[in-house]
């Protein structure tokens, strides 16, 4: 298991969709026989292995399962069924700005999220300017974040979580947000990343980002895998079936 990174074993999750929820406490007296509640699976017995070093893409269309699939890797959410063990530390960009407290300032956040990852005042200290010159928010890195556009709050994520030293990288949809300059010199970085042997796993409907970054694509239909190996066959087989 040395040259393993993400073990994923026979897993699956269900959530509970509810209909007609009562939200008050007299709702819930008076009807609490009428509320309906469906149980959908999302992922149904999925197994794979993502070794160390790989850079993997998830594909799929939404509500495929791939991005609860890497929220269970996170340990945000837990599999009804089955086991998602990681090997390293970890770090993951899944929601834009989760984590951070709107009325801090961007650098008092720096401080906030970069501690959730593990690291110590003293770490922070050491990369707190390398991670404003890479957010490129000096001038507003002391307003409260609460101000800030879509795109900053991406500059900011981003630029905490590749300054914290994971080993596993694990990245949602989020570089979809943002200018073009911004995108160029994220996607920059995980090449830079994965020429480091880091372990990015990826979930994004940029389809050429994907063939340039990841050597490898699982393709996640209906909550199973349909397909895993070299990005490009991957990927075409994806596109073919979405015809």
């Amino acid at each position: 298991m040395e040259d393993v990174a993400i073990k994923v074993n026979h897993v699956t999750k269900n959530f509970k969709l509810y209909f007609d929820k009562p939200n008050t406490l007299k709702e819930r007296l008076i009807f609490w026989k009428n509320s309906k509640k469906e149980i959908k699976t999302v992922l149904k017995d999925v197994s794979l292995e993502i070794k160390k070093g790989e850079t993997v893409a998830l594909v799929g269309v939404n509500g495929s399962g791939k991005s609860t699939l890497l929220k269970l890797m996170t340990k945000i959410i837990y599999p009804n069924k089955g086991k998602i063990t990681t090997y390293g530390k970890l770090t993951s960009l899944l929601e834009l700005g989760a984590g951070f407290h709107p009325d801090f300032t961007g650098r008092e956040n720096i401080y906030f999220n970069a501690s959730i990852f593990g690291l110590t005042r003293k770490e922070i200290d050491r990369r707190v300017d390398d991670i404003i010159a890479f957010s490129e928010l000096g001038p507003y890195i002391d307003n409260p974040v609460r101000t800030y556009s879509s795109g900053m709050y991406m500059r900011l994520a981003f630029s905490v979580a590749i300054n914290v030293d994971a080993e596993i990288l694990l990245i949602d949809e989020i570089l979809a947000v943002g200018d073009q300059h911004f995108q160029d010199k994220c996607y920059a970085k995980l090449e830079e990343l994965k020429e480091s042997d880091k372990t990015i796993v990826i979930v994004s409907h940029s389809l050429s980002s994907i063939r340039n970054l990841c050597t490898r694509a699982i393709w996640i239909n209906n909550g199973r895998v349909e397909m895993d190996g070299e990005t490009n066959k991957v990927v075409d087989a994806y596109l073919q079936a979405c015809k």
